[in-house]
């Protein structure tokens, strides 16, 4: 017997009758002769609502109050899916996320796990239950309400994975696994039939959007085997391990992820002087804006030009951050470019191949794509270039590093 999390996103459980699938996808799974936890997000469509109704009444909300507001949509999905389950003939229960005590830190509206009760969901396990429980939320040590931010219930079901020791946590979704790009974008993109946790991780933080970030990251630490498959159609999926088989034919490159999420900031004739990045810098951060890509060019004059980027909607904020200080600094002048995408190959193959950034940017001169900015690691090569060229590079490089055919 294998115990099992399974996680349903919103659009899973978007509307009664996708409840009834889901219904009948765990009950199959349970008459299989597994143990079964299952986490749900809200109904798609539900937290937008909530939050047009918090925006109506104030323009700035207090946070614990939109947590409390916000966790009650997985609340809606737990009891439906539930009784789905009862009319099956399956005997599940349903808890919100203090229920089942998912401890977390007081961060609201972005708060992390601290520990997890497993007590109770041990208990109905073995009275022959499916638990069904909500994602996306948590409480306190003072019993407040709180929530894990955007893809919250990725990071709650992993959580809950890893302190069950469970056999697997599945990640279903409105695609049937991790490809090696985005398939609307090239249609020979392929699903892969396993990948690492590293290279998920670096796929997840260069744009893909198949995973949450902190469930990868909780996923790689804790060790949880983690597998991506479709809530609407049969299929293996893609497996996320540590393992690295060797007999596994790996490649090189195992995905390309983007963004067009990119804004360019350029600050001009700032002092070259020690510390100058810092005191450019370090505001942007305590701003809570998070910086990407950084380049810093020394000039012949003693001054220097610091290039980074950011999120585009965090662009005007971080431009009221740098008034003062290039102010201060007395730096020549600030440009902005909002018209970037960023672009990226990854793949663990690349720590024991050579030439496999010149083979990207060569791919990338062949289609005349200019390079703007470089950043790299031991297994990425991400790029900065003009937005209007992101779906052209994405197609060059796919076919440049042989990521098409029908292998998985």
């Amino acid at each position: 017997m294998s115990l099992l999390v399974q996680k349903y996103g919103g659009t899973s459980v978007g509307t009664v009758e996708r409840i009834e699938a889901v219904a009948d996808r765990v009950a199959a799974t349970q008459q299989a002769g597994n143990d079964v936890v299952v986490v749900v997000s809200a109904m798609s469509g539900e937290t937008n609502r909530l939050l047009g109704l918090a925006t109506e009444l104030s323009d700035r909300p207090s946070t614990r109050e939109m947590d409390v507001l916000l966790s009650t949509g997985e609340q809606v999905t737990i009891a439906l899916l539930s009784i789905a389950l009862h009319k099956r003939g399956v005997p599940a229960i349903s808890f919100t996320g203090s229920q089942v005590r998912i401890l977390t830190d007081e961060s609201h509206s972005k708060a992390r796990i601290e520990h997890i009760d497993c007590e109770r969901i041990n208990g109905e396990l073995s009275q022959g239950r499916v638990v069904v429980v909500a994602g996306f939320q948590g409480a306190d040590e003072k019993g407040n309400i709180t929530t894990l931010g955007r893809g919250g219930s990725d990071t709650t079901a992993v959580a809950l994975a890893a302190a069950l020791r469970a056999d697997e946590c599945q990640i279903y979704t409105d695609v049937d696994g991790v490809y090696t790009t985005d398939p609307r974008i090239c249609e020979g993109a392929r699903r892969l039939e396993k990948i690492t946790f590293e290279e998920m991780l670096e796929l997840a933080s260069q744009g893909s959007k198949v995973l949450q970030i902190r469930s990868v990251e909780f996923a790689g630490k804790y060790n949880v085997p983690l597998r991506v498959l479709s809530s609407f159609k049969d299929g293996p999926g893609t497996l996320i391990t540590l393992d690295q088989e060797e007999d596994m034919e790996r490649a090189i490159v195992s995905g390309i992820a983007f963004t067009r999420d990119e804004a360019k900031v350029v600050v001009r004739g700032v002092p070259d002087q020690p510390g100058v990045a810092a005191r450019v810098l370090v505001p942007v951060s305590e701003a809570n804006i998070e910086v990407d890509v950084i380049v810093q060019n020394s000039g012949v004059d003693n001054t220097t030009d610091l290039t980074f980027t950011v999120s585009r909607g965090d662009l005007a904020r971080t431009l009221e951050v740098l008034g003062g200080v290039v102010e201060r600094l007395g730096a020549k002048q600030v440009e902005t470019d909002d018209r970037i995408a960023k672009v990226s190959i990854v793949g663990v193959g690349m720590r024991s191949h050579a030439g496999v950034a010149a083979k990207m940017f060569s791919a990338l001169a062949h289609d005349n794509i200019n390079i703007e900015l470089i950043t790299t690691s031991e297994i990425k090569t991400s790029v900065v270039i003009e937005e209007r060229y992101m779906e052209l590079a994405v197609r060059a490089l796919h076919s440049a590093f042989e990521l098409s055919g029908s292998k998985e």
